[in-house]
């Protein structure tokens, strides 16, 4: 999922995907997959840190391109994206792949689903949280 959002980026269009714009998109297709289908685009929990919504194992991945844009991959398999899933990753790029990291971030911080996390002691991001704050969101799904 996040080589189809990498693959979305005009190389030469601005800075490119960093790791904290990643965080973010995966954190918008997340709540939107969970708002349409009522199940998880991936498994992986989301949690509430510093900087927004952030998958671990994903962060992990990609910290050491620290605030520098992540490579664009050569070697990309769609066999695991269907065409929905690739037409929601899609809609998301082009809703949110236009900020920059810095202005997906202070979003992120004004929505419930982080709000409500910070203040968890584990600081998951409910599943629950992200239904109910992105079904009120779908429409501007529609015209993308």
């Amino acid at each position: 999922m996040a080589n189809y959002l990498l693959i979305q980026e005009d190389p030469d269009a601005g800075e490119g995907i960093s790791n904290l714009k990643m965080q973010k998109l995966c954190y918008y297709a997340q709540g939107f997959h969970l708002a349409l289908n009522g199940i998880r685009l991936f498994e992986d929990d989301m949690e509430a840190w510093l900087h927004g919504p952030v998958v671990p194992i994903l962060y992990d991945a990609y910290k050491k391109y620290g605030n520098g844009p992540i490579p664009v991959p050569e070697d990309v398999s769609w066999d695991s994206l269907s065409p929905k899933i690739q037409d929601l990753l899609g809609k998301i790029y082009r809703l949110y792949g236009q900020y920059a990291a810095w202005t997906l971030r202070n979003m992120t911080h004004e929505e419930l689903p982080w709000l409500n996390a910070k203040r968890r002691e584990t600081r998951k991001i409910a599943d629950k949280d992200m239904i109910d704050f992105f079904k009120i969101q779908l429409d501007i799904l529609e015209d993308v």
